[in-house]
């Protein structure tokens, strides 16, 4: 043996000047496993492989085996509301109950109006409620309510076109959160933001966190941030000059989903429990935050 040498660590009769890439060990020719750069070891070969399948993704999330699916579903299930509302004949009372009202407020009337007094509603034999703090629901449930086929195609269309792109980067549950949580800020935005009779429904929050998420990670590898700032900035056009669009529940969403992302992005994707708590804190105080408010109003 060559005393100048060291021993292989797994083979302590042979001498080499090989060194693993990775933990620096020696490892002679029996040992090396062929890496992007230079040689690894048996052990951090293995321990490279363990980690790769548990955090398949950049972020901690798990490889979809079809990015597309949960998009398929969310619009599925847009989908479906919109039919049991044709269904239903475009029933006010069912519309009431499906979007989010920051206040409660009398039943609409066929003419599409309102007695806004509880006392006069009551006496006219008119139910009172139909705000959020009557139907808890509400502030998911809007974000899944559309009236006209026009909008639910539109918010649908970005959704398909989104969507994919985000479950790829950070896995079904992650992608999920993003979705979800962009909702929830939203739907607190309306309830803060908004006149407390005003009824909002429509997926565009949660559309709107899904840009903020995509704008993050473009800012973060350096993508075409260009192109998506001016299609940012024709939807806040959008949002300002076309009747009926509610700048709350864009902001609210928009805001919502870029905090998901940069929790998902920037916490140590090997503690899940850091991102799921930091996910969480941001989904119970936006509730928090909207039903705190609705009492108030109530």
């Amino acid at each position: 043996m060559d005393d100048a040498a060291p021993a292989c660590y797994r083979h302590p009769d042979r001498a080499t000047r090989i060194f693993c890439q990775r933990c620096d060990r020696p490892i002679c020719p029996e040992c090396m496993v062929p890496g992007s750069v230079g040689f690894q070891c048996p052990a951090c070969v293995t321990q490279g492989f363990r980690e790769t399948r548990q955090f398949d993704l950049p972020y901690g999330g798990k490889r979809s085996a079809d990015p597309r699916i949960t998009s398929f579903v969310l619009i599925g299930l847009n989908a479906a509301v919109w039919v049991m509302l044709q269904i239903a004949g475009m029933s006010d009372r069912l519309i009431d109950t499906l979007a989010l009202s920051p206040a409660n407020r009398c039943e609409t009337l066929p003419n599409g109006g309102f007695w806004p007094d509880k006392g006069v509603c009551l006496e006219k034999g008119l139910d009172w409620g139909f705000g959020l703090a009557s139907e808890p629901w509400q502030i998911i449930t809007n974000g899944f309510t559309h009236l006209s086929p026009m909008h639910l195609g539109f918010n649908m269309l970005v959704l398909y076109m989104l969507g994919p792109s985000l479950e790829s980067i950070f896995g079904r549950a992650r992608f999920l959160a993003v979705y979800l949580v962009a909702l929830l800020g939203a739907s607190a935005a309306v309830v803060l933001f908004s006149e407390p009779f005003t009824q909002t429904l429509g997926a565009s929050g949660a559309i709107y966190g899904m840009i903020g998420a995509v704008l993050l990670v473009a800012l973060k590898h350096r993508g075409n941030v260009r192109s998506i700032l001016i299609w940012l900035g024709l939807n806040i056009a959008l949002t300002f000059f076309w009747p009926n669009v509610s700048w709350q529940g864009h902001l609210g969403g928009f805001v919502g989903g870029l905090a998901v992302a940069a929790v998902l992005m920037y916490a140590p994707k090997g503690n899940r429990a850091v991102q799921w708590g930091l996910v969480t804190a941001l989904a119970v105080a936006f509730v928090a935050v909207s039903f705190a408010r609705a009492l108030q109003l109530t």
